[in-house]
């Protein structure tokens, strides 16, 4: 390497395993070097992107293959090059390979923070156009001339964008990547592909229509703006089937949603356990609990709480339930959350994660607790990208139920 700074150096690496985040790990004069844009078994020429001279390691992009993966192919985006837009990270494989690497990196973690050897699956999912057209809710930023786009990796450069082959028809429309936004820092759009309506936010504010509908297992919800769902066509379906079987709830049972977002998960438990039973969903999202009271309305034995969940368990919560879902935010539920629930002693937990790493951990604190991993199911809900969707079941430790259910 030359000079105090290895930033720009040009490196020739043997790449070796997948790890999280996009990118693969090889190795040069003994440091650890995270590469984007390659595969493993493949040797490339890298340039170095971060680090120092002294960094126990390094971030580079491959800028050439020099011997190829059999499952790379040819990236169907022209923005999907070292140096431009940072949205994808696996445009240059194959879906299968893909999968294949998510597969890869929710094992390593489990085995890694949870002492968990399992093996997994990462489904494909309906709802997209081989991996293309899926993304229903993005944010886009603007640049100083007005033009829409999506940050580089690790940067806070915006590339302007005229297209993105990720985004559905909807979102990627000429109304919003094909005008300019002069003065706007930046636009959101939220398409519905069961109702194919659209939100468009500016700088916060809607322009026009603030909500959409959404109909998941015969229910519709509104989801406004400001309230979070899931971003592929086919993800809630899914998710929602895979915590449904999962759990496999009866009527007259308690369940307790946490992180219950515009009310999804409630929705179709509250359906199953009917009026002699009961669900508590808490949420602290202003909006997501107007729109759960909005769409839930129907089914008086779904109660919201509107607080953060560490509050509702710490001051307010049940002192014992059947069932708990949860749907935490990247970071996961973390340690007192965990522990809460699994002092309630339910007898089965659903535990849904956008994030190996943090459900791995999670899992690990679940464990200490009496609360063993019974099935695990891990959904390719973002084609092209590092991210991967799971479902994780959870059983007393003592239990000898069937796990048969969810594999």
């Amino acid at each position: 390497m030359t000079g105090d700074s290895p930033v720009g150096d040009l490196l020739e690496l043997d790449v070796g395993a997948v790890a999280h985040g996009g990118h693969c790990v090889a190795r040069h004069e003994g440091r650890v070097v995270f590469v984007r844009h390659t595969l493993p078994g493949e040797r490339v020429r890298a340039v170095v992107t971060d680090g120092t001279a002294t960094s126990r390691f390094l971030r580079a992009d491959a800028v050439e293959v020099l011997r190829a993966s059999p499952d790379r192919v040819e990236p169907r985006c022209p923005y999907a090059r070292p140096g431009r837009c940072g949205g994808c990270d696996w445009q240059h494989a194959s879906l299968s390979a893909q999968r294949g690497l998510k597969a890869a990196v929710v094992a390593e973690q489990l085995r890694r923070l949870a002492g968990i050897d399992r093996p997994v699956e990462v489904e494909q999912v309906p709802g997209d156009a081989e991996g293309l057209g899926w993304r229903t809710r993005v944010r886009f930023t603007v640049d100083a001339e007005g033009r829409p786009g999506l940050r580089r990796h690790r940067s806070h450069a915006v590339v302007p964008l005229s297209a993105c082959p990720l985004c559905h028809p909807l979102v990627r429309a000429d109304e919003v990547l094909g005008r300019h936004w002069p003065g706007v820092g930046s636009v959101e759009v939220a398409v519905s592909t069961t109702s194919q309506e659209r939100i468009v936010v500016v700088d916060g504010e809607p322009q026009g229509r603030a909500r959409v509908t959404e109909r998941v297992a015969g229910r519709d919800y509104r989801v406004t703006g400001a309230s979070f769902w899931q971003v592929h066509p086919g993800a809630a379906e899914v998710l929602v089937a895979a915590v449904r079987e999962g759990l496999a709830p009866h009527p007259g049972e308690t369940v307790l949603d946490l992180y219950a977002g515009v009310g999804l998960f409630a929705g179709t438990l509250g359906d199953v356990v009917g009026p002699t039973g009961r669900v508590d969903a808490v949420e602290a999202s202003a909006s997501a609990c107007r729109d759960a009271r909005r769409s839930l309305h129907d089914l008086p034995w779904v109660r919201l709480h509107e607080l953060p969940v560490e509050r509702f368990l710490a001051a307010a919560g049940p002192t014992s339930c059947d069932l708990v879902v949860l749907d935490p935010p990247r970071a996961g539920a973390g340690r007192s959350v965990v522990e809460a629930v699994a002092a309630l002693r339910p007898r089965a937990v659903a535990y849904v994660a956008c994030d190996p790493a943090s459900l791995a951990r999670d899992l690990a604190t679940f464990a200490a607790g009496g609360l063993a991993l019974a099935g695990l199911r891990a959904f390719d809900v973002f084609p092209l990208t590092h991210h991967v969707e799971c479902v994780a079941i959870l059983r007393p430790a003592s239990s000898r139920e069937s796990t048969s259910e969810i594999s």
